[in-house]
């Protein structure tokens, strides 16, 4: 028997039990239900850092609003597909204010979480013309984005961007686009997982690329206003988060809640469509549609076919706050200024453990502190040091899961470790140290 700090009998059995056959590769889920299977039995508490979830109370603001809404009926009333009106004027008031982008209120649509604004974009996108088929993943990436891939039976390419910035990803990006199958582009920015940010530069000629490929760009924004090396907090005024929304019109933005707001329980995000792809007609679009129009067929035909609009009181919830950050009432980056705070000291923890950051440069300087890092350790890939830190309560999620190239890491996110599990953390990590030297 080895001596970790979690019962070493108790770990390997409850992964056989589990029936997973590679610890490395499972899904962030069965991660967690494997976690807590080993918590319950052993009685020992884990730094959990495989749920990218919010570590924060979620914005009063949104509970008080929804409370209201649900006491005047809501709950017993569909909500219109294309969302409340007050939602819809608030969107469009956010992104003027914090992206510096003009659109149109019925460009503004409540989905239910940015995962069911992706899948519905998919969907739609990949019925829009024939012979392109394919989205475009600029990974690594959300790991739930490709399984919904998987579901709809719809084709993927990716690359990991690390090594394509700045001027070489024009050519990268070329390499796929010019065979004519790619329908859209996707990315999150700052990026899930390994917290890089695509600067005005990339996002500049990614946006000069959709437009000579007639294709659209799905830009991620999760982690709305979360790099912190900017102060993005001030409504209408710069530094404004950097889009792709500046250089072209051939767009769909998401902005979830659940991030910027800690709202992830209630599911509410919106969807934005340019006002040139909102009314752009598709032809091809009347093999599964009632109608040409790409951002009817969206609403009318993909949301409605998915969920029949978005809960009724969470969109009350969603105006309520963005209207408080509009109007400047609510200051909604600096709580979140925690997380960066956390990053710094435990990456510091795992570099001087041994350890290493996987993701360490942003083009040329320094990644940020954010919701999450990348960790790596001399000798073990990724999926190997999944496993192995089992046994020292510590979790995350293997970057194979993410379309990342780096094998040898891991993903890390800062947001559920409380301060007081530092200590705990350091001698776990001190632990794996003395047991795996290096050299």
């Amino acid at each position: 028997m080895k001596d970790t700090p979690i019962n070493y009998e108790v770990v390997s059995r409850k992964i056989r039990e589990s029936k997973i056959q590679n610890i490395g590769t499972a899904s962030i889920r069965e991660i967690k239900r494997l976690i807590n299977n080993i918590e319950d039995e052993t009685g020992e508490k884990f730094v959990r850092m495989e749920m990218g979830v919010p570590g924060l109370p979620p914005s009063q603001i949104g509970v008080e609003a929804e409370i209201e809404a649900l006491k005047h009926g809501v709950a017993s009333i569909y909500p219109d597909i294309e969302g409340i009106p007050s939602l819809k004027h608030e969107v469009a008031r956010f992104v003027k204010l914090f992206l510096d982008i003009n659109v149109d209120e019925e460009d503004c649509v409540p989905t239910v979480g940015s995962m069911q604004g992706g899948f519905a974009a998919f969907l739609t996108l990949g019925r829009m013309k024939a012979g392109k088929d394919t989205t475009l993943f600029i990974d690594p990436g959300f790991p739930v984005y490709r399984q919904q891939h998987h579901v709809l039976g719809q084709k993927l390419e990716s690359f990991d961007v690390y090594n394509f910035r700045g001027d070489k990803l024009k050519d990268k990006l070329e390499s796929y686009l010019s065979k004519g199958n790619i329908h859209s582009i996707l990315y999150s920015n700052p990026n899930n997982p390994s917290w890089i940010c695509l600067n005005q530069k990339e996002l500049q000629i990614i946006a000069e690329l959709a437009d000579k490929y007639d294709i659209v760009i799905l830009e991620d924004l999760a982690y709305f206003g979360m790099d912190f090396r900017k102060d993005y907090s001030r409504p209408g005024q710069p530094p404004f988060q950097p889009t792709i929304a500046k250089y072209t019109d051939n767009f769909i933005l998401l902005i979830s809640g659940s991030k910027a707001f800690s709202y992830a329980g209630q599911r509410i995000s919106a969807m934005v469509i340019s006002p040139k792809l909102f009314n752009q007609k598709a032809p091809d679009l009347l093999n599964y549609f009632s109608t040409d129009i790409f951002g009817r067929a969206m609403i009318y035909g993909t949301i409605y076919a998915l969920s029949s609009g978005t809960s009724h009181s969470v969109q009350y919830a969603f105006a309520a706050m963005l209207k408080a950050a509009n109007d400047g009432t609510y200051n909604f980056i600096k709580d979140l200024r925690e997380y960066g705070e956390k990053a710094y000291i435990m990456k510091k923890l795992f570099t001087d453990n041994g350890f290493n950051i996987v993701y360490d440069k942003d083009e040329n300087v320094p990644v940020g502190d954010g919701f999450y890092f990348t960790f790596g350790y001399p000798g073990f890939t990724g999926e190997e040091l999944l496993k192995e830190l089992l046994y020292y309560g510590v979790s995350a999620i293997s970057l194979s899961i993410t379309g990342s190239e780096r094998k040898e890491g891991l993903r890390a996110c800062v947001s559920l470790v409380q301060r007081d599990q530092f200590p705990a953390l350091e001698e776990r990590l001190k632990k794996f140290q003395e047991q795996h030297p290096v050299g």
